[in-house]
């Protein structure tokens, strides 16, 4: 198991944090729409933090942008503007990058065969940038594809997933993760750790919410992917608490 630390799309934090807990392999950057524009993206800057925390680099693909839409036009495009991302990405040694397994509609069935057409594609371009392109389920959200069928259109697309916990409790609590990880296991390379709870609070410090979190011990233990802690704060305290939690799951 790698572990290491979402850092949004500032290379502040990722100076300021990833070298105050021991053990970060790598950060994980946004990139893109609503995130850091890879063109304005001082590489200088970015190559010196990650040699100075000796660590390497992951990237979290836009926020906003969906993976599909019912319109041809739109879908190639789509491509063409991840592709462009993901060549950046290899550019500058990332490893792996993120996306999000969304679409205009996702409970119109007709356009899943298209989200996974695209998801292909987009992955294609990935392993050409030497980047391997995990999708990421955020079911809890409007344009998010539910758990069984991001699964499902994963496999279908062969493409390796993200699994964020909190995402999964949020979705459906620790039922959802628990079916998740039993189900589509083999298929997680990537995971993103925090705690929820079902009051609608997010991205915690594991510990502080409701996720029984010896489930997904349960299932991925040994796990021998990347692990990124994905908890909305620069506390250095309870970022390292959370590491040392995931690591006495995932490692016992």
């Amino acid at each position: 198991m790698e572990l290491g630390l979402t850092v949004g799309d500032s290379l502040d934090r990722l100076d300021a944090t990833v070298s105050d807990v021991s053990g970060v392999s790598f950060a994980e950057l946004s990139i893109g729409e609503g995130a850091a524009d890879v063109d304005s993206i001082d590489e200088d800057r970015l190559h010196a933090a990650l040699e100075r925390t000796e660590t390497e680099l992951c990237v979290h693909l836009p926020f906003r942008q969906v993976v599909a839409t019912p319109v041809p036009e739109i879908n190639e495009a789509i491509v063409d503007y991840q592709t462009r991302l993901l060549e950046w990405a290899g550019s500058v040694g990332a490893r792996k990058a993120v996306i999000h397994g969304t679409a205009r509609n996702p409970h119109d069935t007709d356009q899943r065969p298209i989200f996974a057409a695209q998801l292909e594609k987009i992955a294609a371009a990935g392993t050409e940038a030497g980047v391997e392109v995990v999708v990421e389920n955020v079911g809890h959200q409007k344009r998010g594809y539910p758990l069984t069928v991001l699964g499902d259109l994963a496999r279908e697309s062969g493409t390796s997933v993200c699994f964020d916990v909190g995402h999964a409790y949020a979705e459906d609590g620790d039922d959802g993760v628990d079916r998740f990880c039993s189900r589509y296991g083999d298929l997680v390379s990537h995971l993103h750790v925090h705690d929820v709870r079902s009051r609608g609070d997010t991205h915690l410090p594991i510990g502080a919410g409701e996720i029984d979190y010896e489930l997904v011990a349960d299932h991925l233990e040994g796990f021998d992917g990347t692990v990124a802690i994905e908890v909305f704060t620069d506390d250095s305290v309870l970022l390292r608490d959370t590491a040392e939690r995931v690591r006495a799951r995932l490692e016992r």
